[in-house]
């Protein structure tokens, strides 16, 4: 699907938040690196699917009610084989039902976890004024602790996107800290680039949240999307 037939469906169901397959699948149209994930509905489909994706994988129920993942059983992790990937699906839809009775069930969101990186955080909102705004800055505990981020207004280029790696406070810990390699910038430039295009391409979209994006020596990888929709009306 496009992402323009995955928002006018989620906006046709009532809901004004992409599901994380969703997410990923517009983020994916972008040409923003993801997890290779794939979305099941049943343990057999997981046995299937988890060797092509690879491991360690990691499960997560997916359901327009449940924020919260793990606080209802919703979340497995570091899962080796395609026998713990049907356990783990297998307990998620059975746990799940039981501590969150009503909630509806879309499936299960199984894709590979990502080695460990430098974490930045790449955000976007619509605002009324300026239009397309795009921000980045260090993701985890960082974003909330020291509001450490630049910002640029759409259009954005590659040169705007660099600048704005390199005005935050903390970008000594991008150029490669205590004996740390320093991250690959133009791989970070060109995921903002692409979130801004993104926003600007789709009026429908109120925000888009990639935190945290893992930075390594060489690529990065949006390891959690989250997208916003206008409310109609």
């Amino acid at each position: 699907m496009t992402p323009r037939e995955i928002i006018r469906k989620a906006l046709e169901e009532g809901r004004t938040k992409l599901l994380e397959h969703e997410a990923f699948e517009v983020a994916k149209y972008y040409g923003i690196p993801t997890p290779n994930a794939v979305l099941v509905k049943t343990p057999e489909e997981a046995y299937k699917y988890a060797d092509e994706i690879g491991y360690p994988l990691a499960a997560k129920i997916v359901s327009p009610d449940i924020t919260h993942k793990s606080d209802v059983g919703g979340v497995k992790l570091f899962i080796k084989n395609k026998e713990e990937a049907y356990k783990a699906v297998e307990d998620i839809l059975t746990t799940v039902p039981q501590k969150a009775p009503g909630a509806r069930i879309t499936g299960v969101i199984i894709y590979k976890m990502a080695p460990p990186g430098v974490e930045v955080i790449v955000g976007g909102l619509r605002d009324g004024v300026f239009g397309p705004i795009v921000m980045f800055g260090l993701g985890g505990i960082f974003v909330e602790v020291m509001k450490d981020v630049s910002f640029r207004i759409y259009p954005i280029s590659t040169e705007d996107a660099l600048e704005m790696i390199d005005e935050i406070k903390s970008a000594k810990i991008l150029n490669g800290y205590r004996g740390q390699p320093p991250v690959d910038k133009q791989a970070l430039a060109d995921i903002i680039v692409k979130t801004a295009k993104l926003l600007a391409e789709n009026e429908e979209i109120e925000s888009i949240d990639l935190n945290p994006v893992l930075a390594y020596p060489q690529g990065a990888m949006a390891v959690d999307v989250r997208i916003i929709l206008k409310q109609k009306g």
